[in-house]
This record gives C-alpha cells, sequence and structure tokens, in this order.
C-alpha cells in the first residue's frame, strides 16, 4: 500500500503502525507523522517508568501512612489536586474502618513498631472523626 495517494486536492496518508497482516511496519515504511507519535509514545512510557520509580517502597509503614494521609483528605486537611479542600466525612470513616480491619487481620502478625503505628493511627483517626461529626 501507497503511503500517499494523490488525488483531487487532496492529501491522503496511512499513519497506520500495522500493515495488512497485522504486524507492526518497520519505521521506514510509517508515515513521518506516525513515526514521531510511536518515538513521542515510547518516551512517555520511559518517562512515565522513570517517575514511578520515585515513589517510596511498598510496605506495611507506607502503606498505613497512605490511608491516614487518605483519611485527612477526606477530612479536609489536604486540598485536592484542583486546590480544593472538600470535607467528606463517609470516606473518611469507610477509610478508618479499612484502617481497622487491616489492624485485626494482621493482629499477631505485626512487629511492635508496626503494631504500635497502626493502632496509634487508629486512636488518632477515631478521635478525630468523632469531633467532627459533632
Amino acid at each position: 500500500m501507497e503511503d500517499e495517494k494523490h488525488g483531487e486536492g487532496f492529501v491522503v496518508r496511512d499513519k497506520r503502525l500495522f500493515d495488512e497482516t497485522g504486524e507492526v511496519k518497520p519505521p521506514e515504511k510509517q508515515s513521518g507523522a506516525a513515526a514521531q507519535e510511536k518515538s513521542a509514545t515510547e518516551e512517555n512510557r520511559q518517562s512515565a517508568a522513570e517517575s514511578q520509580t520515585d515513589y517510596p517502597p511498598v510496605d506495611f509503614t507506607n502503606f498505613v501512612l497512605s490511608l491516614s494521609t487518605s483519611a485527612l483528605f477526606h477530612f479536609g486537611d489536604i486540598p485536592g489536586p484542583e486546590g480544593v479542600v472538600r470535607k467528606n466525612l463517609p470516606a473518611a470513616k469507610q477509610t478508618i474502618d479499612i484502617l481497622n480491619m487491616l489492624g485485626e487481620k494482621t493482629k499477631g502478625n505485626l512487629n511492635e513498631q508496626e503494631s504500635k503505628l497502626i493502632q496509634g493511627a487508629l486512636y488518632e483517626l477515631k478521635m478525630r472523626y468523632v469531633k467532627e461529626k459533632d
């Protein structure tokens, strides 16, 4: 198939990345725009993969802190991405319930530091919820 066909007053360019058999076209057979788009997509994937390495390691402590921060967000302590602060007490309660369930399900399997962390976070968040509810 030709990359360009000239008709009366318009140009048709084949920007597909695949040929008729479904195979990926080699870069030299792809149109300039399609090759650039594919290159930009690959660069975006690489930068996304690199930015993912900036996250803290996934462990129990960071998971509990993440849930606690989520509850604080729902209490209205932290603005959302658009800069607006919203209070959502049902969502805060649900996050507290998730932390409580996590504490119950992991009881006896945590080290002393992890146990104190989840107990402390639950205590603070439950007291905050009672205060906000009134």
